[in-house]
């Protein structure tokens, strides 16, 4: 089974506990068609690129939830039952492809060329090092300094 993202939206003002009860009825769903609900993420309130409009009015926020679970391609259409939710600005179910990221994406060979398009110095910060040994300035100045709004003096 492959993995699946539920992102949902729900309109700012739905208490914890109403948002608790959907996420629950969702892995419910999940669990009784022998599937297995993997994560769970809250991403608290969020700002809107633009104002969704609802019968209620339109938002401009909305609470955002992610829910990770391994499910069957039938669970776009058994899902669905969320488009009649009245909490919901938006659903939307994702699913994970078999992606690669940063160097696992790139072959030996194209590996070795996109590092040595980077000088030594980045990766490994010989340059900063040498930099730092030779700027030792331990501000030895012995000159005035306050001390609570008066001046002290170096004798």
């Amino acid at each position: 089974m492959p993995l699946y993202d539920c992102v949902l939206l729900l309109k700012p003002h739905v208490k914890k506990e109403a948002l608790m009860e959907l996420v629950a009825r969702i892995g419910r769903d999940v669990y009784m068609k022998n599937r297995v609900l993997t994560e769970i993420k809250s991403f608290g309130t969020v700002q809107l690129g633009y104002g969704i409009k609802k019968l209620d009015g339109r938002f401009y926020q909305g609470q955002m939830m992610q829910l990770t679970m391994m499910a069957t391609p039938m669970m776009n259409k058994e899902l669905h039952y969320l488009n009649r939710e009245d909490r919901l600005l938006r659903w939307l179910l994702v699913k994970h492809r078999d992606t690669k990221y940063g160097l696992e994406f790139l072959t030996e060979e194209d590996e070795k060329r996109e590092l040595s398009k980077f000088p030594r110095s980045f990766i490994y910060n010989d340059i900063d090092e040498a930099k730092d040994e030779n700027n030792d300035d331990d501000d030895d100045d012995e000159d005035e300094y306050e001390v609570d709004g008066e001046e002290k003096k170096e004798e």
